[in-house]
């Protein structure tokens, strides 16, 4: 029996092959379709995009963000000028503080000066003293050997005269020279002076003891100001790299370049400076008319009491003298005009702690060779020029007086003094890292001690 393969019918066939087409059509179809809607969505965002590069004015969001980053750019702006007022406040105190050790320093050489000189005094006073004794013994063994010839009898003589001082000693060996020629004078003599260089001799001891001791001072008060003025200078290194830093870093906050950062920034504190000096004369001013007010009423109260009582009333207090006014005076004369000459040629020349000249200063060694240069002896200490001067008041100041500033109302807290020019201005070496120059008296702050040549 053969065998036969089962064939597709032509119906079969047919129904397979539309199915087919039908699928290719429908893939057709749908990959059309789909680059159709690529190519849609491609085109609306660059219509988006478009539209946003071409819109004038900036979304809700762009303002937001906008005021943010100007909002932190002022911040910083104020950040940084803060620290720019801080560092120059810690530059400032600094400063007073190398200034106050260096006239601590300044006192202390003063002190041991006077020391030695009081020690040198004192061993020429032993000196003279042990001569004349000398002399003395001399003369009395003639007087005694003459008498002893002349068979005349020597008298004990007490020669412990008490312990009156150097001046009742003194008076005494005078009183004797004066009375006769005796042998009992001589013997008063000679132990007048015996006790007179005993004296000397212990005074000279103290006074050698004090200059040692002072000596010691000075040397610790040395160290202090060096160490003090190191300080200040790596204060004052540091705070200038800080400052040089913050304005880079305003410059680049505003929009500007860093030399006219600089060049602002020295302005603002020069017009800062000048503020604070116009606020400080002010209240000066304010301050003294109150005590002129004050004093008048007190005047005119007592007016009203009757001579007696007001004989037996204690006094009013002063009044404050206004300040010194600010219109320039006339060019000052005599000895005031060749100190003031004197500083004004020294303009520029850099402040060096103790310095006196010739090429660097501080504020005594200034002051004293100004009036120096007029001819009139000050100490390099500036408590001592206080203390050789005469007191004036603040509306008393003429041209060439003195200017102190001191911590406290004693005079012995002076620490700086500058040489008035007239108009409310002085001239001085003020601290480390400013050179001699020309201020306003109230350019730091109202000094409070002034002082005549």
């Amino acid at each position: 029996m053969r065998t036969t393969e089962a064939r597709p019918s032509r119906s079969s066939t047919r129904r397979t092959s539309v199915v087919a087409s039908v699928g290719a059509c429908a893939l057709s179809l749908a990959l059309l379709l789909s680059g159709t809607s690529g190519a849609v969505a491609e085109k609306q965002n660059r219509s988006e995009e478009q539209d946003r590069s071409e819109r004038v004015f900036p979304s809700a969001r762009d303002v937001r963000d906008a005021r943010r980053q100007a909002g932190d750019t002022a911040a910083l702006v104020e950040s940084a000028k803060a620290e720019l007022a801080t560092a120059q406040a810690e530059l400032e105190a600094a400063a007073l503080r190398a200034e106050q050790a260096a006239e601590a320093y300044n006192g202390a050489r003063w002190r041991l000066e006077e020391a030695t000189r009081a020690a040198q005094e004192a061993r020429a006073d032993v000196r003279r003293a042990d001569q004349r004794q000398v002399r003395q013994r001399a003369e009395l063994a003639g007087v005694v050997a003459a008498s002893y010839q002349d068979g005349g009898d020597v008298a004990a003589v007490n020669a412990v005269l008490g312990s009156e001082g150097p001046k009742g000693l003194m008076s005494q060996m005078l009183a004797y020279e004066g009375a006769s020629s005796s042998l009992e004078a001589r013997f008063q003599q000679y132990g007048a002076t015996a006790a007179l260089a005993q004296v000397f001799r212990e005074e000279a001891e103290e006074a050698e003891q004090r200059r040692e001791a002072l000596l010691v001072e000075a040397e610790e008060a040395r160290r202090s100001a060096e160490s003090a003025a190191a300080a200040a200078s790596a204060a004052a290194d540091s705070i200038a790299a800080r400052k040089e830093a913050l304005v880079r870093r305003l410059a680049e906050l505003e929009g500007i370049s860093v030399e006219l950062a600089r060049e602002r920034q020295a302005a603002l504190e020069e017009i800062e400076r000048r503020k604070q000096a116009a606020a400080a004369a002010a209240a000066a001013a304010e301050a003294a008319e109150q005590a002129d007010a004050e004093a008048q009423a007190a005047e005119q109260a007592g007016d009203g009491q009757d001579e007696g009582s007001s004989e037996q009333s204690s006094p009013s207090a002063p009044s404050t003298p206004s300040p010194p006014p600010s219109s320039t005076p006339p060019a000052p004369s005599g000895g005031a005009g060749a100190a003031i000459r004197f500083a004004k040629a020294q303009l520029g020349e850099p402040y060096v702690w103790a310095a006196a000249g010739p090429n660097a200063w501080d504020c005594s060694g200034l002051t004293m060779g100004a009036w120096a240069a007029a001819g009139v002896s000050l100490p390099h200490y500036s408590v001592a020029q206080y203390d050789v001067s005469n007191p004036i008041s603040a509306g008393q100041l003429r041209p060439g007086d003195l200017v102190f500033w001191g911590s406290t109302s004693s005079p012995s807290s002076i620490h700086h003094v500058a040489l008035y020019l007239g108009g409310g201005q002085i001239i001085h070496a003020p601290r480390t890292g400013r050179p001699v120059s020309i201020d306003s008296m109230y350019y730091w702050v109202p000094p409070n001690f002034f002082g005549r040549v």
